[in-house]
């Protein structure tokens, strides 16, 4: 045991010196190779515990942040990572993973773009500038990665007294969305020439898209192993639970990851962090999804299982009148006698599971209304109400041939 011990701080030494030597100006390609002949590899635990080491023993964090492409460059393909822990899919590093996967995607798809820039005309420019700001706008979404990063990731590797990695990164992060950002400002300028983008080639465009992927690296080769090792399973699950507050960059998880034999907190419920409503696609609050409900095109009702009407929305225009006199109130006395029948076979059949739709349509007052009857199921097949849509289709039923131009309707002007 000594022995892997004295070894692992003979490696940490010798990385430490290499560092220092690229802080003192020495070419990255000879400490590379000395780095080679001397290490081989090194376990990515040990690369955060030199970088740690060097800003507690006074190397300026900004000093560190400039070493980080560099360092970042020797390192590539030399970091052991035979120890890593394997992750399940849907797990919050593997949707990291995948994410770079097609970030990696997008930055080679602008970096061959911006190599044909010479050869453009000038005839030509405005439409290779319209496809460059589109991906440039698809690597800007890398900002959703690194938010998450940094507000669900880091804070349990500072629990976790981890602090110089996460310092480094999140100024990375900054300098990235920075650059990014002056990308897509240069190429949203309407008087934009072929010269102007060649002269920001070499300072921008492409400095930018290689931070990209040489972050995806980093994360990769040493910061999802180190977390890896530190974070407990319910750190992953608490961190997987608020992912979708802040989003997914160019990718949409094709497995909800949950870890094996937890037991969750039924009283929890879906409240995020500040208040709003979590579903699985998104959240709101209360007054957003209020205001949605509201402006929708058409008429809803909700009848909860047992048949008690719970909720109407409130549009405009509502097409059947609504008084808040029918909350809790059964369903069957909310319409006349004579369809009352009608309501029982609908409740009855979604009940049993023998329907899950019960369309109609009606002429009333010179009007096309259709009316519909959904039946609200939980994952598991359990029914859980009836929501009644109800929408006036004589405006859609005369459109013909197409709108493409932007024009408001009369209620708007």
């Amino acid at each position: 045991m000594s022995e892997l011990i004295n070894n692992s701080k003979y490696r940490k030494e010798q990385l430490k010196e290499l560092i220092l030597k690229l802080h003192q100006g020495e070419s990255a390609e000879s400490v590379r190779n000395e780095l080679i002949e001397t290490l081989k590899n090194i376990p990515y635990g040990e690369v955060v515990e030199v970088e740690q080491e060097l800003m507690q023993e006074g190397l300026p964090e900004e000093e560190v942040l400039k070493l980080c492409d560099v360092h970042g460059a020797v390192l590539e393909g030399n970091v052991d990572l035979s120890g890593a822990k394997t992750i399940p899919e849907g797990h919050p590093v593997d949707v990291f993973q995948q994410e770079n996967v097609e970030l990696r995607k997008v930055a080679e798809q602008a970096k061959l773009q911006l190599d044909e820039l010479p050869n453009v005309s000038e005839n030509e420019f405005k439409t290779y500038a319209l496809h460059l700001e589109s991906l440039f706008n698809q690597l800007m979404d890398v900002d959703k990665h690194y938010q998450r990063k940094e507000y669900l990731l880091f804070p349990y590797l500072e629990k976790n007294e981890i602090t110089g990695p996460p310092k480094v990164m999140w100024g990375k992060h900054d300098e990235i969305r920075d650059q990014l950002k002056a990308c897509i400002e240069i190429l949203k300028t309407h008087e934009i020439e072929i010269g102007d983008l060649l002269d920001s080639l070499e300072l921008l465009f492409y400095p930018v898209i290689q931070g990209v992927v040489d972050m995806t690296q980093k994360e990769e080769e040493i910061l999802f192993p180190m977390a890896m090792d530190v974070l407990t399973t319910e750190d992953w699950w608490n961190i997987h639970k608020q992912t979708l507050e802040y989003g997914f960059s160019l990718y949409d998880p094709k497995v909800d990851w949950k870890p094996e034999g937890l037991i969750e907190d039924e009283t929890e419920g879906n409240i995020t962090s500040d208040g709003n409503i979590q579903l699985p696609s998104g959240s709101f609050s209360a007054e957003e999804i209020k205001a949605i409900l509201n402006s929708v095109p058409f008429d809803m009702t909700f009848v909860d299982k047992n048949d008690k009407v719970k909720y109407f929305t409130q549009g405009k225009e509502r097409i059947f009148a609504r008084s808040r006199s029918i909350i809790n109130r059964d369903v069957r006395l909310c319409h006349p006698p004579g369809s009352t029948h009608i309501v029982e076979k609908i409740l009855e059949d979604f009940k049993s599971g023998k329907a899950s739709h019960a369309p109609f349509w009606i002429q009333m007052k010179g009007k096309f209304i259709k009316i519909e009857y959904f039946a609200l199921r939980d994952e598991n097949g359990n029914y859980l109400g009836t929501l009644e849509v109800s929408q006036d289709l004589s405006e859609n039923r005369s459109l013909e041939g197409e709108r493409r131009i932007l024009s408001y309707t009369d209620e708007n002007e």
